[in-house]
């Protein structure tokens, strides 16, 4: 199995996760909208974080600064072996949680859609 097959079999797995072909080419992982990444072929992950969080990544030495846009939350991993598929998903598992936390958020902070007598 491929690199880019182990990490879309996982992926998928997630709740609402979809795969589509990633503009700039590749495989793009998204949650409804929000795409949560893509992999460029078998070798590259970009993911986006809140810059808050790309910082931490990059204390620690886990990721590297994004190859296009480097003064964004985007954050690139090099995936040179399968052992690496482990920390690839780590990312994407983050970048998920991250997702799901905001959706909630968003629902916390939206109006009630619904009316009741006293409503009016």
């Amino acid at each position: 199995m491929r690199v880019s097959q182990a990490i879309e079999k996982t992926v998928l797995s997630w709740d609402d996760v979809t795969v589509h072909p990633h503009r700039f080419g590749g495989t793009e992982f998204r949650r409804g909208r929000r795409e949560l990444g893509h992999l460029h072929g078998e070798s590259l992950l970009d993911v986006p974080f809140p810059v808050r969080v790309k910082k931490k990544l990059l204390e620690e030495g886990r990721v590297q600064t994004h190859h296009i846009l480097p003064d964004s939350g985007w954050i690139s991993f090099r995936i040179r072996s399968y052992e690496d598929i482990e920390e690839a998903l780590a990312l994407l598992q983050r970048s998920f949680e991250i997702a799901v936390e905001s959706e909630k958020k968003k629902t916390l902070n939206s109006p009630p859609t619904t009316f009741t007598e006293e409503s009016r």
